[in-house]
C-alpha cells in the first residue's frame, strides 16, 4: 500500500479589513472578514518542505488589504472575483483560488434628526457572505460566485402550525395549530453569471426571504423554507439554486399555573438547545454544474 498526498490548499483566514470611502463629505464604510485559499502545485511543500512554489499566506493577506484600495470594496462579490482572479492569473503555481467573505453591516448615527456623515453603530442583523472560486487561466478560466447571508434571526408570533406528524411510543410532542415560529437563517445562492447588480440583488433576495417567512401560513418550517427558496428563483432567473439552513428556535409556553396565573399564549421559554435543524436545497432541474464555490460553504447542506 502506497501513501500519497491528497487534495490540499492553503491560505490566510479571517483578514479583518475596513474600507472607508472619503470621496465626499458623506463617508461610506465596508467592514469585512476575508479568507483566501489557494490550490495548485504545492506537493513539494508537503513532501519535502520545499517552499519554492509557496506564496506566503502573509502575502495573500497584504494583497487582500491592498485590493480594498486598488480594486475597491463596494461589493464583496466583485472584490472577491478580482482577488481570486489575481492569484490564478499572476501566481504561476496557483491552479485555483477560493475567497470567502463576510460583511458586517453598520448603520448611520442620527443626530438632531439627520444622518451623520461619518459616524455609525454596528447593526445587529444578518452577516452578508460570499464565496468566489476561480479555476484556470485564459479563455478556459471559470468563475463561480455564491452570495449569501447568515444569522438572519426572524420570528413570527402566529401563522405557524405543526400537526399531523408521525408518532411512535417515544413521541411526547403535542400537535399545535398555532405556535411561535423563530429561526436564524443561513442561506447561499449560486449565480450562473457574473453580470449582476450585486447590491440590488442581495437586498432583493433578503427582502424576499423575509416576506415569505412572514406571509406564508406555515404548516412546517420545511414548507416555509421551500417557499422562500422558490420565490427567490422565480424572481432571479440567473440564480441556479439556493440552499437554506434554519434551526428551529423553539418557544415553549411557560406553565404559570403554580402561581394561579393564566397564560393565554403570552409568556414563553425560549430554548436555545437542543433544536430542530431544517435544511433544504431548491434548484432548477437543469441547473449547471455547481463548481467549487459550493465546497464547504459554511452551514449549508
Amino acid at each position: 500500500m502506497t501513501i500519497v498526498l491528497g487534495s490540499n490548499r492553503y491560505g490566510k483566514a479571517e483578514n479583518r479589513i475596513v474600507r472607508i470611502y472619503r470621496d465626499t463629505p458623506r463617508h461610506e464604510i465596508h467592514d469585512v472578514s476575508v479568507s483566501t485559499a489557494l490550490h495548485g502545485d504545492f506537493a513539494a511543500a508537503h513532501l519535502v518542505g520545499d517552499q519554492l512554489h509557496v506564496l506566503p499566506t502573509d502575502t495573500q493577506k497584504q494583497t487582500a488589504y491592498s485590493f480594498a484600495k486598488e480594486k475597491g470594496l463596494l461589493s464583496i462579490e466583485s472584490y472577491g472575483i478580482d482577488l481570486a482572479t489575481h492569484f490564478v492569473d499572476h501566481i504561476e503555481p496557483v491552479a485555483g483560488a477560493r475567497i470567502e467573505i463576510e460583511e458586517f453591516a453598520w448603520e448611520r448615527v442620527v443626530v438632531d434628526g439627520a444622518e451623520h456623515n461619518h459616524t455609525w453603530v454596528r447593526r445587529g442583523q444578518e452577516v452578508r457572505t460570499a464565496a468566489i472560486s476561480v479555476e484556470g487561466t485564459g479563455p478556459a478560466q471559470q468563475v463561480w460566485v455564491v452570495g449569501g447571508l447568515k444569522d438572519l434571526v426572524i420570528l413570527k408570533s402566529t401563522g405557524s402550525e405543526f400537526a399531523g406528524f408521525m408518532q411512535d411510543p417515544y413521541t411526547l410532542l403535542q400537535p399545535t395549530n398555532d405556535r411561535v415560529m423563530a429561526t436564524s437563517v443561513t442561506a447561499g445562492w449560486r449565480f450562473m453569471t457574473t453580470d449582476v447588480d450585486w447590491e440590488a440583488t442581495y437586498a432583493g433576495i433578503k427582502q424576499i426571504l423575509i416576506t415569505q417567512f412572514a406571509t406564508v401560513h406555515s404548516l412546517a418550517l420545511q414548507q416555509t423554507l421551500y417557499r422562500m427558496g422558490e420565490a427567490v428563483l422565480e424572481a432571479y432567473p440567473f440564480i441556479a439554486e439556493i440552499r437554506l439552513s434554519a434551526p428551529n428556535k423553539h418557544h415553549f409556553l411557560y406553565d404559570l399555573s403554580p402561581f394561579n396565573v393564566a397564560n393565554n399564549d403570552e409568556v414563553y421559554h425560549a430554548a436555545d438547545r437542543p433544536y430542530g435543524l431544517i435544511q433544504a436545497t431548491i434548484t432548477h432541474d437543469d441547473a449547471p454544474d455547481a463548481g467549487p464555490a459550493w465546497d464547504s460553504y459554511t452551514g449549508l447542506v
